[in-house]
């Protein structure tokens, strides 16, 4: 259960995110014939076809069926949150109407606008809401038939921009717009993600114990072991499982086949780190910090 101070700062930034958001599509999309992805992107031509006006109106009508999927199939309180920043985003659609449009380099439009829309969309998931229906679908489709969430955006993406493309004749500013949604989408890992990235190391080797020994003494880093045995040869043998700054990464892969050129290593992303009850991101600077002064380590 959030305490209210996390409730009132995840609103807030919740918030901050549909003005931005908002702010991206009055300002540099839709003065400029470019669409979002998703049902935003659905929302943005039924106002071509009709008025800008009702863009708010088909925003919140579009998202009820996934609303009520939601709510079947995820959980309440996503629910909650998806509907505030699907009615705040509304609400700041309506309200910034009267800002001036950015005419400018098609280039520009596409960046700033794409940024932006992709900073404010960021925030919003980070915080636990979100704008489109169209991630619910591709959860309740990747519980029943085992696609990945981001191939049925993908695929429901595609007929979105291919719409566009078809219904004004014009697949130049459908190019425009599929390109606008990638700086989006690469804006939106950099906010739920970070800067820094967070890599999980596994290492499996016979020099398991002189590995583990020269990682904590030399790097400063935690890990943890884990007994395993080989499928193949049935040799018991320590896996070794670190987590590791990118910056850090080729420092603790030398290291690693210094004491065993032979060691299989394994890299994975990591998104977040939970270590009792904190929470960190993947921009996690308290990991060089404890690293350097090897005093404590996050897993023993």
């Amino acid at each position: 259960m959030k305490s209210p101070l996390h409730l009132c700062l995840s609103y807030f930034w919740i918030t901050v995110g549909a003005i931005l958001s908002a702010l991206s599509i009055e300002m540099f999309l839709y003065p400029n014939l470019l669409i979002d992805g998703g049902i935003v992107g659905i929302s943005l031509i039924l106002g071509r076809l009709t008025s800008e006006t009702f863009v708010p109106v088909y925003l919140l009508v579009l998202n009820i069926p996934f609303i009520y999927l939601a709510y079947k199939f995820i959980r309440r309180t996503f629910v909650i949150q998806m509907l505030i920043a699907i009615i705040l985003f509304a609400i700041a659609l309506m309200l910034l109407k009267t800002v001036p449009p950015y005419k400018g380099d098609p280039l520009e439009v596409v960046v700033m606008g794409g940024a932006i829309l992709g900073i404010g969309i960021g925030l919003i998931i980070r915080h636990g809401g979100c704008l489109d229906g169209s991630e619910i679908l591709g959860i309740i489709i990747n519980k029943k038939f085992g696609f990945t969430v981001g191939q049925v955006v993908l695929v429901f993406n595609i007929f979105v921009f291919a719409s566009y493309g078809i219904i004004f004749l014009n697949w130049h500013m459908a190019i425009q717009s599929l390109l606008t949604y990638m700086v989006a989408f690469k804006m939106i890992d950099l906010v739920i993600v970070g800067l820094e990235e967070i890599k999980e190391v596994t290492v499996v080797s016979t020099e398991s114990e002189k590995i583990s020994d020269a990682i904590v003494q030399e790097l400063g880093l935690g890990l943890t072991i884990i007994p395993g045995r080989g499928g193949f040869s049935q040799e018991e043998c320590d896996i070794l499982n670190v987590i590791v700054e990118r910056l850090d990464l080729s420092d603790l892969k030398e290291l690693i086949l210094r004491v065993d050129p032979k060691a299989f290593i394994s890299i994975s992303n990591v998104y977040e780190v939970v270590y009792g009850r904190k929470t960190k991101q993947v921009v996690n600077k308290s990991i060089r910090s404890k690293k350097r002064s090897n005093t404590k380590r996050f897993w023993q």
